[in-house]
């Protein structure tokens, strides 16, 4: 659960408060009509798209991420100028320039959610995917800490748009601007990176070290944006602070005083999401993502090119890992465990199709892939499927598990060293 918490908030965070500030700007800057049309074109048109591109990219194969991230972005950019342009020129153009910059501005919105969302819709084909079961209590939650990542995002955004609206026009366009020229800075990063990739041109040490630093911290941006958005709270707390407003009669006092709880609310709001987004991606990610150890290899005989398991060793009803070390030092290894109210057990390599040589650990009774934490139905180990171990040759015999070494070098190759 914990997982998809973080992952949803990784990706959608940018957008949500990079939206939240467009539908705060258009609601200061536009008439009401205007603003109304364009912001619910631009949401149905980025919801309907990032749909289309969820479906598209988990139910066919004819959608090339990078260069889909590609195209948007560079329009995103193309945007942004024109936008950036028109917001120049509005004074002296007010009626088309205004048209303009409204128009971009809600393309820009679109944008973010066809490049955020796709994936976070594709959260639950992923992870039934993995569990390949529709109906479990790993699946369940899963798709709770992704829904929950969903609505801290939602308020989020609801929370910035609120309160950038209580700020001066030209307040909010600096504090917009901001976070979208950072958000611009990460996509050029990203265009560059495709570019190379594709080989569309050719990478130099320059080239190489933009990419290089973007990949490796690439948490940088959405620090940044989280950053700027600090700004929203502080902005009204200085606004609150500075309130000198005068009155009639109590009754307008009192409209006052509420105005500016309303404020204050607003502000404590923007800062619990950004510290529970911050939260999320810190403290949260390092919980989950501490290291599991792997229980020891056990040794078991080799006898007639076998490796012979009895089952006084794997009896317990507890994962037991062996291994057979070839010639050029790999180990290779597989796994036994007795299912439960059976007097079968599953047998696998240590390893799977989907996730490679990372392993499985025994967690409250249950198997549990290393990478991506997905829970084995042990009464499934020994057969295809998901990211079940990767199926080995055996037999039983007198009380004895017999697994030919023959067998075992031929997934030598996916295993790359000693665990």
């Amino acid at each position: 659960m914990l997982k998809y918490l973080i992952s949803t908030t990784e990706l959608l965070i940018t957008a949500a408060i990079g939206i939240g500030l467009i539908l705060a700007f258009v609601r200061l800057s536009y008439s009401a009509r205007e603003g109304k049309i364009a912001v619910i074109a631009g949401l149905c048109a980025g919801f309907i798209g990032a749909g289309i591109m969820s479906f598209m990219k988990n139910a066919t194969k004819f959608v090339d991420t990078a260069l889909c991230n590609l195209y948007i972005f560079s329009i995103s950019l193309g945007l942004l100028v024109i936008f950036f342009i028109s917001a120049a020129l509005r004074k002296k153009l007010p009626k088309s320039c205004g048209i303009i910059s409204l128009v971009s501005l809600t393309l820009i919105l679109s944008s973010m959610l066809l490049y955020a969302l796709p994936d976070w819709f594709g959260y639950p084909y992923t992870i039934w995917l993995n569990e390949n079961s529709v109906v479990s209590t790993t699946m369940l939650f899963k798709n709770i800490g992704s829904v929950l990542g969903g609505v801290l995002m939602l308020i989020t955004c609801l929370a910035v748009r609120a309160g950038a609206s209580r700020l001066s026009k030209t307040t909010a366009f600096v504090i917009m601007t901001l976070v979208l020229s950072v958000n611009a800075l990460r996509q050029i990063t990203v265009i560059i990176n495709v570019l190379i990739t594709k080989r569309f041109i050719k990478s130099n040490t320059f080239l190489f070290n933009i990419v290089k630093f973007s990949s490796n911290h690439s948490d940088v941006f959405i620090y940044a944006v989280m950053g700027i958005a600090l700004l929203i709270p502080l902005g009204l707390l200085i606004k609150s602070l500075r309130a000198n407003e005068p009155y009639d009669n109590p009754a307008q006092k009192r409209r006052i005083k509420k105005k500016y709880i309303v404020i204050r609310r607003w502000s404590v709001t923007v800062v619990c999401c950004l510290i529970m987004s911050v939260l999320s991606m810190t403290v949260v990610k390092a919980y989950v993502n501490k290291p599991v150890e792997l229980s020891p290899v056990e040794h078991a005989p080799e006898i007639d090119g076998n490796i012979c398991v009895s089952f006084d060793m794997v009896d317990d009803g507890h994962l037991h890992r062996f291994g057979y070390n070839t010639e050029s030092g790999k180990e290779i290894r597989f796994i036994v465990i007795k299912k439960p109210n059976s007097s079968s057990y599953g047998i696998g390599l240590d390893a799977c199709d989907i996730c490679g040589e990372t392993g499985y650990y025994e967690k409250d009774g249950q198997v549990v892939c290393k990478l991506c934490d997905v829970v084995m139905n042990i009464n499934t180990i020994g057969f295809k499927g998901g990211c079940n171990p990767i199926v080995i040759d055996y037999r039983i015999e007198n009380g004895t598990i017999y697994v030919p070494i023959a067998g075992l070098l031929e997934h030598e190759s996916e295993f790359k060293g000693r665990m």
